[in-house]
Parts: structure tokens; C-alpha cells; sequence
């Protein structure tokens, strides 16, 4: 018999390797460094977005708050309105939107006619805040657009001179004293019901603060 065939060992035969085959490893090593720079990319536009909208918002806040570095807080300030009123105070806040005023005082006109004269002569007096009739807190918040302008005053002046010797004369704050009258109704000529209300003055202080002419 024939044993030669069967002794002989053919060799494992391997397969080609195919060309649609990928190669280990190189196509992925491609694919990072992409990934890095675009997350690298995003994440420094995110912080340049965040350094702008910043220096934005920081433009904006001293733009409103500019004209608050000139209220001198150690002088009493005064607001001239756009109606003509004046009032003397502490600035205590200011902004584009509006002011707050506190410590208020303002001038009272009283007119007096001397017997045998003709003219009218004005006793200009300042008046403190917080005894009128309808009661107000010493505290005024006024809108920007109502303000014509504003000015910090001397402490050797009219104004301030009076608002230190009202302070002087009340060292426990003002007091205020109502004078009221009651309300009487009666009865009409044609049978109708009227009304008479009586006269209520504006409250006092019990020491005004010294009169400016």
C-alpha cells in the first residue's frame, strides 16, 4: 500500500488578507485629536462670550451710576424739580431711574397784608417734612424724568444755617401738634342737606426751623 501521501503533512494554508480589511489602530488615531480640539475650541468661545457680556454689564452699571460719585455725603443737597419745588435733603441713592431723598426740609411761603398797605409781604420760612396733613415719612423717592437738576450746599449758607439751628432747637426730632375742626351739617333754604366741613391747618412743628428772607 501506498503510505506516502498520508505521511506528508500539507502546512496550514491562511487566508489573503483582504484589501477592505482596516488596518489595527490607525483610523482611531485620527478620530481624537478632532474630538480635542473641537471641545477646546468650544469651551474657549464660551469663555470669551462670558468675558464680553461682562465687560457689557460693568459699561452699563457705571454708566447709570456716574453722576452718584458727585453727591457729597457729608452736605445736605438741593432738588429743584421739574414744577418749580424745591427741596433740601440727603441724597441717599441715585440712579438713572430715580433719586431717594431723606432728612427733607422745604420752603413754606406765607403771605401777610399790613393793615393800610396794598402789597403783599412774603414771610419765606423752612418747613420740615413729616407734620402735613396727610402724614408722609421723612423718605421722598422721585422719579428721575421729575428732576430738573441738583446741587450740593454750603454749610455757611441760608438753608443749611436753618436746618442746623432747627436740629439744635429739636434734639429729640419733631414734634407735631393738629389743630382740627369738626364737621357740622345743616339744613338748606330749599330743604336740601349741606355740609360745611371746617377748616383743618396744616400740622406744626413746635419749633420751626429759622425763617429766610
Amino acid at each position: 500500500m501506498d503510505f506516502t501521501n498520508r505521511s506528508i503533512r500539507q502546512p496550514d494554508e491562511q487566508p489573503a488578507p483582504s484589501a477592505s480589511t482596516p488596518k489595527s489602530g490607525k483610523t482611531s488615531k485620527f478620530k481624537k485629536p478632532g474630538k480635542l480640539i473641537n471641545i477646546v475650541y468650544i469651551g474657549l468661545l464660551f469663555c470669551v462670550t462670558v468675558i464680553i457680556a461682562g465687560v457689557i454689564t460693568s459699561l452699563i452699571l457705571s454708566g447709570n451710576n456716574k453722576e452718584d460719585k458727585y453727591v457729597d455725603n457729608n452736605k445736605l443737597q438741593a432738588v429743584f424739580l421739574n414744577n418749580g419745588q424745591v427741596y433740601f435733603g440727603k441724597i441717599t441713592s441715585l440712579n438713572s431711574s430715580y433719586m431717594k431723598l431723606n432728612n427733607i426740609y422745604y420752603l413754606r411761603v406765607n403771605q401777610q397784608v399790613q393793615p393800610n398797605q396794598q402789597a403783599n409781604q412774603n414771610d419765606v420760612s423752612l418747613a420740615k417734612l413729616g407734620c402735613e396733613l396727610h402724614g408722609p415719612q421723612d423718605q421722598m423717592i422721585i422719579n428721575r424724568d421729575e428732576i430738573t437738576f441738583w446741587e450740593n450746599l454750603k454749610d455757611d449758607g441760608q438753608v443749611a444755617k436753618a436746618v442746623a439751628e432747627f436740629v439744635k432747637s429739636n434734639p429729640n426730632g419733631q414734634t407735631c401738634q393738629t389743630n382740627n375742626t369738626g364737621a357740622s351739617t345743616g339744613t338748606g333754604t330749599t330743604g336740601s342737606t349741606g355740609t360745611t366741613t371746617g377748616t383743618t391747618n396744616n400740622a406744626t412743628t413746635n419749633n420751626n426751623a429759622a425763617t429766610t428772607r
